[in-house]
């Protein structure tokens, strides 16, 4: 979670608390150490946040204090609530968890809509149990432009070891892709996640600028040639 990120986060748990919160418990709940949360307290404190409170008792936030409001009409927040429900669907935990903490967000500042349903079924989630790769890895060395070694079953399941640059994913129905350019292969090629059974995210970096140019100008090309035919 980056920084800015975590911030808000921690003003948005001292908001909601009904007594003090230790660090310990923010470190827990936002998967850090005491001490990051130590200074970020402290930062946020110095841009004049009103928390009170001290190390080993807790913290409060004093009463008063909100953020901006979200400037939303009825239909955009609908929209909002759809879609973010519809991450459900993808099997990407992370996201999904991302998108629970959105809608708890803008249902404090707005009127709920849970009345607007959404169904679960579609690709199957990113289940660390049942040695499923987590999607918040990949998207993140897409992100951060970093090579993967991937353990790879295809559909025959047979298992081969490619290294790979990510450059996009790709979320159907049933399934999500991962992009990338297979060195193996000498190509671009798309990997169901769901079929990726190791994962090692290695120093390796690359420039995912131009290389995400040429696999869309790439699929850009292939799907020209599927409307001729």
């Amino acid at each position: 979670m980056h920084r800015s990120n975590r911030l808000f986060e921690i003003i948005q748990i001292l908001r909601a608390a009904p007594r003090p919160v230790t660090a310990r418990q923010m470190a827990e709940r936002l998967d850090v150490t005491e001490r990051t949360i130590y200074r970020d307290i402290a930062a946020l404190q110095a841009m004049r946040t009103p928390i009170e409170g001290e190390a080993g008792i807790g913290y409060v936030m004093r009463r008063g204090y909100d953020l901006p409001p979200l400037n939303f009409d009825a239909e955009e927040i609908e929209a909002l609530y759809v879609g973010l429900s519809m991450l459900a669907r993808t099997g990407d935990s992370a996201l999904q968890q991302a998108a629970t903490r959105i809608c708890s967000k803008i249902e404090a500042l707005n009127a709920a809509v849970d009345w607007l349903q959404v169904a679960p079924w579609g690709a199957p989630m990113d289940d660390p149990a049942r040695g499923c790769v987590s999607m918040a890895v990949l998207r993140d060395a897409v992100r951060d432009g970093r090579k993967l070694r991937l353990v790879y079953r295809d559909a025959q399941e047979e298992e081969t070891h490619r290294t790979v640059r990510p450059v996009a994913m790709i979320y159907h129905l049933n399934c999500v892709m991962l992009a990338a350019w297979c060195e193996l292969r000498g190509g671009f090629r798309r990997f169901r996640t769901d079929r990726i059974w190791g994962c090692d995210t290695l120093d390796d970096r690359f420039e995912t600028g131009p290389l995400r140019r040429l696999w869309r100008e790439q699929e850009a090309a292939e799907a020209d040639a599927q409307v001729v035919c």
